[in-house]
């Protein structure tokens, strides 16, 4: 079932959203640089959660992402490293 918001947002929310995504998420060209980073890993959860809001997704998981970058904010929650390292 379709959320009745389908179409509040305009096409380039959409692009524009695509693109910050697109930029913030970590990758492997820069994971080892910024995994231990508490701004980056909060932004691209909470990127992640305003693509799921804009997108219709799920409330829980939307309050999930968010929950989480706040850990990351505060520094109750820390990257463990790569095992193979």
């Amino acid at each position: 079932m379709l959320k009745k918001n389908k179409y509040i947002w305009p096409k380039k929310i959409h692009l524009l959203l695509k693109e910050l995504h697109n930029e913030i998420s970590l990758n492997n060209n820069n994971w080892h640089k910024f995994r231990g980073n508490k701004q980056r890993r909060s932004a691209e959860l909470i990127i992640a959660a305003l693509s799921q809001l804009i997108h219709n997704g799920d409330d829980a998981e939307i309050e999930d992402l968010l929950n989480q970058a706040i850990l990351w904010i505060k520094e109750e929650i820390k990257d463990t490293g790569c095992k193979s390292h």
